[in-house]
């Protein structure tokens, strides 16, 4: 029998300030137990969590700090747009 490799958690926390910045940046990125912190961040604070093994995987090999390069544009805008969609279905909830 063939060992079964368990993968390791990763996260990578994204900000965007439209009147700042041409593009996304890494805000934070962790594995194992630092991508166990930066999700309970986010839960704790009411963030969208959307997951996505194989652009975390891409993600994650940015520096903090960095902009998303122009190729990850696309991948991240629907990332974008699924939070978008999120926060305004709980909105419409909540009323």
């Amino acid at each position: 029998m063939g060992k079964i490799k368990k993968s390791i958690k990763k996260a990578v926390a994204l900000g965007y300030k439209k009147d700042q910045q041409n593009a996304p940046k890494v805000l934070a990125s962790g594995k194992g137990e630092s991508a166990s912190k930066i999700i309970s961040l986010a839960k704790e604070h009411g963030v969208p969590i959307k997951e996505d093994e194989d652009l975390i995987e891409i993600l994650s090999k940015l520096d903090l700090g960095d902009e998303i390069p122009p190729n990850m544009y696309k991948a991240v805008a629907e990332v974008f747009a699924f939070i978008y969609q999120m926060v305004n279905e709980t909105s419409v909830t909540k009323k």
